[in-house]
């Protein structure tokens, strides 16, 4: 992924969209798998924010903020927002 923003009417606790995040990530994972890259996503994270993609994205990270969500993250993101 080249780059991920929210919108700031959509942060903190009074924020207009709730899984904005969670969306566009499974979105990109959704699209990995379609592609044969089994769910894989790379991104860089603003420090302050990679614990929080741990937590939310299920990502790892590869070095520093460079992060990424492997096969087994991809696929719940994906379940999760994508239910067919």
């Amino acid at each position: 992924m080249r780059l991920v923003e929210t919108a700031p009417h959509s942060y903190g606790s009074n924020k207009v969209y709730e899984g904005v995040l969670g969306n566009l990530v499974a979105f990109a994972c959704k699209v990995s798998f379609e592609h044969g890259f089994y769910g894989y996503v790379a991104f860089e994270a603003k420090s302050k924010l990679v614990n929080h993609y741990i937590l939310i994205l299920k990502a790892k990270s590869i070095s520093g903020t460079r992060m990424f969500i492997d096969t087994e993250a991809a696929d719940f993101l994906v379940n999760t927002y994508f239910k067919d």
